[in-house]
Parts: structure tokens; sequence; C-alpha cells
């Protein structure tokens, strides 16, 4: 992978991300207040989750 390859793949994370927020605002800020009412160990578990999934996306895209 090369710098350019690295800087692409944040590109997208971005583009993803800004998607919801841009379509549905509302719906994004609901979410996000549902987010800040659960306990660290919940949101710890959510994004260990996240990143195993997105780990093991790219290990068979590999």
């Amino acid at each position: 992978m090369t710098g350019l390859d690295g800087l692409a793949a944040i590109g997208l994370l971005l583009v993803i991300e800004g998607v919801l927020p841009f379509a549905a605002p509302a719906i994004w800020r609901d979410g996000f207040r549902r987010m800040l009412e659960l306990s660290d160990g919940q949101l710890r578990f959510i994004g260990a989750t996240s990143m195993l999934g997105g780990l093991f996306l790219l290990m068979m895209l590999n």
C-alpha cells in the first residue's frame, strides 16, 4: 500500500461518514444523542467490534 492508497482510504472514509449527516441530519443527530447515553464499556465494545470487522474485511480483500 502506498501513501496515496492510504490517503484514498481516508478520503473514502470521510465520504462515507458524511453521507448520513448530509442526507438525514435529524436521524444522525438522534443516533449521536443515543450514543452519548451509552457507557464507556458499551462504546468500547462497539469500537472494538467495528475495528475487528474492518480488519476482517481488509483481510478478505487481500
